[in-house]
């Protein structure tokens, strides 16, 4: 009874036998007993630990997408006519739709027409003319330029009259009606341009032309307009003031 009286330890049990108590340690608690897969239950049974849990569930989560997959690809590879599959079926589907979107596209853009396009120029044979002038102020007057035939007044002449039809040809209001520009003299001054415009009207629009479309206002308002949108450049040789254009 005296050795039964020693003082057990905190880790020690007593094991009560034929041959007497005898105590044995139990083992320290490691970090690793937390980890352990299986825990007791209340009952004695096992218990799965949270992270046996979650890999059980992660594992029938991709056996479903692997299922769901394999489904897929089994029905898309079905024989539907002949030889065709199922999925070559979609990319046609799909092929055709992108086809017929396309010659719609072409068919309406060359289908559609502009009623304001449309018209003769052959009925276009009433005239109308406009006169004035203009300065070109970075120009030196020389004696060459009172001849009209001379190579250096023929080749301001070529330059200018191109830069006039230019502006007029492409007026979405004038283009149709203009006929050719025209300069027929140099003036001293720098040099003065004198030019004349020519419009052809329909004889049975003319009133309405000549009071609203081919105005002198209108005609006289796009070349301004064409004169302030020129190049920045004030100091080109062809540069034109728009405060030197005169129009009547």
């Amino acid at each position: 009874m005296g050795t039964m009286a020693q003082i057990l330890r905190p880790n020690e049990r007593v094991t009560v036998g034929n041959g007497g108590g005898a105590a044995y340690r139990i083992p320290d608690a490691t970090e690793r007993d937390g980890l352990l897969g299986v825990q007791a239950g209340t009952n004695g049974e096992a218990i799965p630990s949270v992270h046996a849990a979650e890999a059980q569930r992660r594992n029938i989560y991709t056996a479903q997408e692997e299922s769901a997959t394999c489904r897929i690809k089994r029905e898309l590879n079905e024989t539907v006519f002949w030889k065709l599959k199922l999925w070559m079926i979609f990319i046609f589907i799909f092929l055709l739709m992108v086809a017929v979107i396309i010659i719609s596209l072409l068919v309406c853009s060359a289908v559609h027409e502009d009623e304001d396009e449309k018209f003769d120029p052959s009925l276009f044979t009433v005239p109308r003319y406009f006169n004035g002038n203009f300065q070109l102020p970075n120009m030196v007057f020389t004696e060459e330029l009172f001849t009209l035939s001379s190579n250096n007044s023929q080749a301001l002449i070529a330059e200018l009259q191109e830069k006039l039809a230019d502006l007029y040809t492409s007026s979405p209001a004038l283009g149709r009606y203009f006929s050719k520009a025209v300069i027929f003299a140099f003036r001293n001054g720098s040099v003065i341009a004198d030019y004349q415009l020519t419009f052809l009207m329909p004889e049975e629009e003319q009133d309405q032309l000549r009071n609203f479309t081919l105005s002198r206002a209108m005609v006289y308002n796009v070349f301004r307009q064409f004169l302030y949108d020129q190049e920045a450049d004030t100091s080109a040789s062809m540069y034109i003031d728009p405060l030197s254009l005169n129009m009547f």
